[in-house]
């Protein structure tokens, strides 16, 4: 039997966001998407060294920007239930709106996107 070289439930690739304000990304994740949080090494400030929450069947990590690591805006596409339900979530949990959903001629999605509140930005679709 191979040994276990990676936690059970993870994929190989993760996206890993470096941000201004970790906690608030963590909590607006949760907000939205109903992320769990698997693993969480706080700073002795508080502040998050590490953490990893799930949405649906991806893990993603975060950490608290440094001089050393500076906070880097990104963009991560998910793909959801229910799009124009979890976009409204998202504004109510303070998200920004880039664009409303909507389909496009030609693509399957009904896609939307807005921002969490440290900048990052967060891309919704279902597919029809």
């Amino acid at each position: 039997m191979e040994p276990n070289w990676k936690p059970k439930g993870y994929t190989s690739v993760s996206p890993y966001l470096i941000v201004s304000g970790a906690p608030k990304v963590l909590q607006f994740a949760q907000s939205v998407f109903g992320a769990q949080v698997l693993r969480r090494f706080d700073m002795p400030d508080g502040s998050i060294m590490h953490a990893e929450f799930k949405v649906d069947d991806s893990v993603i990590m975060i950490g608290e920007a440094s001089e050393q690591y500076p906070s880097i805006a990104t963009v991560l596409h998910v793909y959801v239930k229910d799009v124009d339900a979890v976009f409204q979530k998202a504004l109510d949990a303070g998200g920004v709106s880039i664009e409303k959903p909507k389909t496009r001629d030609g693509d399957s999605d009904r896609r939307g996107t807005f921002k969490d509140p440290c900048g990052n930005m967060w891309s919704v679709a279902t597919q029809a």
